[in-house]
């Protein structure tokens, strides 16, 4: 195998490279390499993949092509790939982009990054991260800021915005990333990959969590794949879903299979914006185009937000969730009682029981998964004082988490997908939102996009 061949592999999705694996027409030592040295060619700008595992890899690719060799498969053999910063990896620093973390340096392989490895994937290294994975940037005072592959002065997104400019820069074909306010979806659109936030609870997050912390996060937070394909996101669930230690004495993973085998069958609610979000309108004239051709192809086609629930509700009760998980251990905050944290989870119970009578009447729901593609590097450290600026006009960064939350405060698999670009050739992308546990039909109706009308495109190089 030529190395220009085997770097051309690197093209390929995860699931045909796995395929060639198997079919000895590329060994994992070659695909290893090649994946090396596009990182170390093309990561000098971008500035994706902050720790590197180069010499672990390698001896992982080389006992893969031994396993190969004896006959053994597995979903995930001799495939090299990364995985977020957040996700312990024993031996290898987990700083969450915080300098009181720089020094720590994780003792066990987290949960999921266990069940990569067990799956035959070979771990090159660690994506970059935002400070505490509280940012749509990936920008942090240890390993500097990652930059978008389309546009160098933009985000990637955050948190798992080194994912997905590893992803769309194609230096691995597979990643690993978690999402509490976006952190998967956010960097997939502004990247124009593709990103699944799992069902809550359906991927176990232990290990992934600050120092100090066994990972009991609040009934927001999940851990997933994103991909160049929607066939990929499916490839690594399979992987990474079902119970942990705990419940596995017990509990089995049976996960329904998709609603409808093609897109005409699908019932299709629009939320085309949410009141009082800004929304860039070429997001908004791409998610009303796709609608249009849905309906063209035979699709039942509904734009009404009216029947979500109440989405300013909504936001309330997340907000206040979000809130005291993210200020948890900050000198000064001001945690709320737990008398008033048990009303809003009651409260969230009653709005996961309206989105599941809303999927009695519609398949999937599409929706913006932010109000804007991906904007310039923002420097102002706080929140408070950030803007956005959409369609010509000044929006509060924080008004942006609208979108996002959709699927988060309900538990709900949310599916990120690439549909177009703008004029100025940045990618946009939209999520499709599907009831709790049925992740194989957002994956899916992703998938049936991707067949019918393109997906992942590569960016021109830096």
């Amino acid at each position: 195998m030529s190395e220009t061949l085997s770097r051309d592999l690197l093209d390929r999705s995860a699931t045909e490279l796995v395929a060639a694996l198997a079919g000895r027409e590329v060994s994992s030592v070659e695909l290893t390499e090649a994946a090396i040295g596009r990182i170390e060619a093309r990561d000098r700008v971008i500035n994706a993949v902050v720790v590197r595992d180069f010499d672990r890899a390698r001896e992982a690719a080389r006992a893969a092509d031994a396993a190969l060799a004896r006959g053994e498969r597995k979903p995930l053999l001799g495939l090299p790939m990364t995985v977020k910063e957040s996700h312990d990896i024993a031996g290898l620093p987990s700083t969450w982009g915080f300098e009181l973390f720089k020094d720590y340096v994780a003792r066990r392989d987290s949960t999921g990054v266990s069940r990569l490895k067990g799956a035959g994937a070979v771990i090159l290294g660690k994506t970059n991260v935002p400070p505490m994975l509280s940012d749509w940037q990936s920008n942090n005072p240890i390993y500097g800021r990652t930059v978008n592959p389309w546009d160098p002065t933009r985000s990637p997104g955050g948190s798992s915005g080194g994912s997905a400019a590893a992803l769309a820069a194609g230096m691995v074909p597979l990643e690993f990333g978690s999402d509490i306010g976006g952190s998967i979806r956010v960097p997939a659109a502004f990247c124009g990959v593709y990103g699944h936030k799992p069902s809550y609870g359906l991927v176990p997050t232990r290990g992934q969590s600050p120092m100090g912390l066994e990972g009991a996060g609040p009934p927001l937070a999940v851990v997933g794949p994103l991909a160049r394909t929607a066939g990929d996101l499916q490839l690594a669930l399979d992987v990474l879903a079902g119970p942990d230690e705990l419940e596995a004495v017990g509990y089995r993973l049976d996960l329904p299979p998709p609603r409808h085998p093609a897109l005409d069958a699908y019932r299709i609610l629009v939320v085309d914006r949410l009141p009082g979000v800004a929304l860039d309108d070429e997001i908004g004239s791409a998610l009303s185009g796709l609608a249009d051709r849905l309906t063209a192809l035979g699709a039942s086609v509904v734009g009404d937000v009216g029947r979500l629930p109440d989405a300013a509700a909504s936001r309330e009760v997340y907000m206040g969730l979000l809130q005291t998980a993210m200020t948890r251990g900050q000198p000064g905050a001001a945690p709320m009682n737990a008398h008033e944290y048990m009303t809003l989870i009651d409260r969230q119970l009653g709005v996961r029981r309206e989105w599941a009578a809303l999927f009695g009447d519609f398949d999937v729901v599409l929706a913006p998964v932010t109000g804007t593609v991906a904007f310039p590097h923002v420097d102002e450290a706080d929140w408070a004082n950030r803007v956005l600026v959409i369609n010509g006009r000044e929006t509060p960064y924080r008004d942006q988490l609208a979108y996002p939350s959709l699927p988060l405060l309900p538990n709900l698999p949310a599916t990120a997908a690439p549909v177009g670009f703008t004029r100025a050739g940045l990618p946009v992308g939209i999520q499709v939102i599907g009831p709790y546990l049925e992740d194989r039909t957002t994956i899916a109706f992703a998938g049936l996009l991707e067949r019918e009308f393109g997906g992942f495109r590569s960016p021109p190089p830096l």
